[in-house]
């Protein structure tokens, strides 16, 4: 897939470690099989989910009032879409970029997934299917 996401970047949200935070805390890494969150789908009856964030609009720095600001508004919006936001972060174990502030939502599509992505500005939402193994969608 084409993209206008540069090089550095790409390599750089492969490299992330996705925490989900919470009762049930885990680390995704993209395209690495993650059982907690195997487990966690089969506890919740779900077949997918989708980590997400509305932090730092196409990679670029907000403050964090701001940050928190465009969290709340997506925590509304999947609330309104009946799902569940778990607390988590998305953190790079050595580019020095600050954790951002993060949702795993499951029971996410991956339609949804993109759309919500696209409306708050993100590059890329981190998804699971059935088969809990995360991978980097592309939106740019």
């Amino acid at each position: 897939m084409a993209t206008v996401i540069d090089a550095a970047t790409l390599r750089a949200y492969r490299e992330t470690h996705y925490r989900v935070l919470g009762d049930a805390p885990m680390t995704l890494r993209i395209e690495q099989t993650c059982a907690p969150l195997a487990t966690l789908h089969s506890l919740l009856g779900v077949t997918c989910s989708a980590f997400i964030t509305a932090a730092n609009p196409f990679s670029q720095r907000c403050d964090d009032n701001t940050n928190a600001t465009r969290q709340q508004a997506l925590a509304q919006d999947v609330a309104e879409m009946g799902l569940r936001a778990i607390q988590a972060a998305g953190e790079h174990p050595a580019n020095g970029w600050p954790a951002e502030p993060s949702y795993l939502v499951p029971g996410l599509s991956l339609a949804d997934a993109r759309l919500l992505g696209k409306k708050y500005g993100q590059n890329a939402v981190v998804w699971s299917g059935a088969d809990a193994v995360p991978r980097l969608v592309l939106l740019r």
